[in-house]
């Protein structure tokens, strides 16, 4: 058949061949099978859950044409915005890349932390890398958690005095 109205065509073709059970939806699991980082890994299943999540307007778990169509166009932007602070095109992202990448996007965060994210979030070795699906991870959750931050730093402060469970759910309703 022919894609939807506001659906690209070949967004169109490639939900049909993620479609693995022909129920019209895309899942998690037939996502997560749909996609690759640039050294062939799958996406990693948090990263699948949080896009899910994002485009599913029905909170079924699971997205339509539409929902994958803009997630498309959703990852296709951040591979942009990674491939951009690739400088090395390695297709990963090293330490000082991750650093540049986040001064680049405004946030002002110490080397610990960007050495912090790259131990949680990187791959194992002797000199970390972050791939596309960690990076976008990466990425959504430091937006999520600075717009609650921000609802609570009212006068630019750069710092809040909150309470340990304002800060719980702060955290848990931010939580895509």
């Amino acid at each position: 058949g022919n894609a939807p109205p506001g659906v690209d065509p070949e967004a169109f073709s490639w939900f049909q061949a993620v479609d693995a059970d022909h129920s019209g939806y895309i899942s998690v699991k037939e996502l997560k099978q749909a996609l690759v980082n640039s050294n062939w890994s799958t996406f990693n299943d948090e990263t699948c859950t949080l896009m899910i999540n994002m485009f599913d307007k029905s909170r079924s778990g699971r997205i339509d044409v539409y929902g994958f169509s803009a997630l498309l166009r959703f990852i296709q932007q951040w591979r942009s915005l990674f491939q951009q602070y690739d400088r090395d095109q390695s297709g990963s992202i090293s330490f000082n890349e991750l650093q540049q990448a986040f001064t680049q996007m405004g946030y002002n965060l110490s080397p610990q932390f960007s050495q912090l994210l790259l131990a949680r979030y990187g791959q194992r070795s002797s000199n970390p890398s972050i791939q596309l699906d960690r990076f976008i991870h990466i990425c959504m959750q430091l937006q999520s958690t600075t717009d609650a931050f921000r609802e609570k730093d009212t006068a630019l402060l750069g710092n809040v005095r909150l309470s340990y469970e304002d800060f719980l759910t702060m955290v848990v309703t931010r939580m895509i």
